[in-house]
């Protein structure tokens, strides 16, 4: 993207921020969590603050709205549009909130409420802030729903949360950010659970918002690409500090700094694979594949009101020992359908599945006993997926302990020998999970999926709210441990740029098809499906400069 103009340094500062400090109290002391930020947001701007976890973003960023937990102490001057914010009352922040600063969380499923559907939420927004009858109010939320892409606004609003896809679950939650028409957006890692394709939608939605509204935006996010689509400028976070401030294009084409440097090299883009491992086509001739799908169909129950609905139909698909293959697609595609099937954990509705050298089409739950020792799956969100009154060590030794395989000081050696193979500590083996960073949690249930050293690991978006260093790390120890003990893995990912890093090969999902699959480097360098061609241009890279070109003619060609 261009660098920010004189036009944009005239207007009005929508937000400006002097020597803005956080702290927390913790056992009699406060601990730093932010320190000195200084910075200032115009009228049309956007600027990206970017750090991994625990640099301070996302607190000095709710610290605008006074949205910290009681321990929290913040210092400094916050101005929007001239009003001082730090020290208001709660009464008058609230008229604030939501009104002239909303905010996009990072995670729909816990900042919706989950016993209200998505348009009572909607229209209790509007009403909360504006005098409009229920009617009018209903109109406006599918309004807003269907200008953030919902697939059936109409029906959506009647949806519960959890009835909804993690893309749609966000595309609810921006809708109802945008929907008082705010003049300061705070995007928290506005985009982290979406598709590609959706994630060009959402960052075009908000650049139109942007100039619509002429609002400003504070895009707090890990995505460099995103930050190339959508910021004038940046500022890097540190260990609560400010590391490196300036226009977009400056900081990803001369960065100043070493840890903006090793941030930027961290990000993994299109084209990084090993081009000749990808476009390999391997003999697997007389050799058995570990999961193998045959013409399989998977369906959902009817339950209640709600009709049954096929997920997946016609799938065919097979993973070699030793082979990753990368399955991608749009949220709702069926992919972690897919996934969950391979582990035994959905019925099979038509077809024949085989996983691990057991027929899954007809084995009934005594006959599915044996796949729990053979096939390991590593979920999407590491935190609900740990017991967190366990100690983590008991969590990875708990598979070993109920198939026999360990007690006592062997099953203690072996937790020891999976922490160590995901390089974590020993000694955090009495941790528990809420003590644990997202990329350490991740790693925990790597070890957890691998202990009983399966033939097949399903990893379904394991690397998905972490960050670019951590995911780096992360994508190089999968790999290590994949070279080392040759499971099959079906790797299931909305980000191409991690399965070009990964994969042997990948398989294109859409509405619950296969629509094309082969080598890597053939569906990535050369697809042939026009939904393939869709998805792989919808990716955004990491060069403010290419970001902009593309966007350019992405668009021409929609005009």
């Amino acid at each position: 993207m261009s660098t920010t103009s004189p036009a944009v340094d005239q207007r009005e500062a929508v937000l400006e921020v002097r020597e803005l400090g956080v702290d927390f109290w913790v056992d009699g002391q406060y601990y730093p969590a932010a320190t000195g930020m200084t910075y200032s947001v115009k009228r049309g701007e956007v600027l990206a603050i970017v750090g991994e976890s625990g640099s301070g973003k996302s607190s000095s960023s709710m610290a605008l709205l006074g949205l910290l937990p009681p321990t929290a102490r913040v210092t400094g001057s916050i101005q929007l549009l001239g009003r001082e914010l730090n020290g208001l009352r709660e009464r008058d922040l609230r008229k604030v909130r939501g009104n002239q600063i909303a905010v996009i969380f990072q995670e729909p499923m816990t900042a919706l409420n989950p016993v209200y559907t998505v348009g009572f939420q909607l229209v209790e927004t509007l009403r909360t802030h504006f005098d409009m009858t229920p009617a009018a109010a209903k109109e406006r939320a599918i309004e807003l729903l269907t200008k953030v892409e919902m697939p059936e606004p109409a029906t959506a609003f009647n949806k519960y949360p959890h009835q909804l896809s993690g893309g749609q679950r966000q595309r609810a939650m921006i809708a109802q950010a945008i929907s008082c028409d705010p003049v300061l957006l705070i995007a928290d890692e506005p985009t982290t659970a979406l598709d590609v394709t959706v994630q060009a939608e959402i960052l075009e939605l908000l650049r139109n918002l942007r100039s619509r509204l002429d609002s400003a935006i504070l895009l707090i996010t890990h995505d460099m690409g995103v930050v190339a689509d959508l910021a004038d400028s940046m500022m890097v976070m540190k260990d609560g500090k400010v590391v490196e401030q300036g226009t977009a294009l400056q900081v990803f084409t001369a960065p100043q700094d070493p840890y903006t440097h090793s941030l930027l090299s961290s990000v993994p883009h299109l084209g990084q694979g090993d081009t000749e491992a990808g476009s390999a086509v391997i003999d697997r001739a007389g050799e058995a594949p570990v999961l193998s799908f045959v013409d399989v169909a998977i369906e959902y129950p009817k339950r209640g009101r709600v009709p049954a609905f096929r997920a997946a139909d016609a799938i065919n698909l097979e993973v070699y020992p030793g082979e990753i293959v990368g399955l991608v697609g749009e949220s709702g595609s069926g992919k972690t359908t897919l996934g969950r099937a391979a582990v035994g954990l959905l019925p099979i509705a038509e077809g024949t599945l085989i996983s691990a050298g057991i027929d899954i089409s007809t084995a009934n739950a005594k006959q599915l006993r044996p796949l729990r020792r053979k096939a390991g799956i590593v979920f999407q969100d590491p935190g609900s997926s740990l017991n967190p009154r366990m100690p983590i060590g008991e969590s990875i030794g708990e598979p070993l302990l109920l198939a026999g395989e360990a007690s006592g000081k062997q099953l203690d050696k072996r937790v020891q020998d999976l922490l160590t193979s995901v390089e974590l500590p020993t000694s955090y083996r009495n941790r528990y999970p809420h003590e644990l960073s997202g990329g350490q949690r991740q790693r925990v249930g790597i070890a957890r999926a691998l202990a009983l050293a399966p033939e097949l690991l399903v990893a379904d978006e394991p690397t998905s709210a972490l960050d670019v260093s951590v995911q780096a790390r992360f994508l190089d120890l999968l790999q290590d441990l994949q070279q080392k003990l040759q499971f099959a893995c079906l790797f299931i990912s909305h980000d191409l740029a991690v399965v070009d890093m990964l994969a042997h090969r990948i398989a294109v999902m859409h509405r619950g098809k296969l629509v094309e699959q082969g080598p890597r480097d053939q569906i990535l360098r050369n697809p042939q499906d026009p939904y393939t061609q869709r998805l792989i241009a919808a990716v955004p890279l990491p060069d403010p400069v290419a970001q902009r070109e593309r966007r350019e003619s992405r668009q021409a060609t929609k005009d």
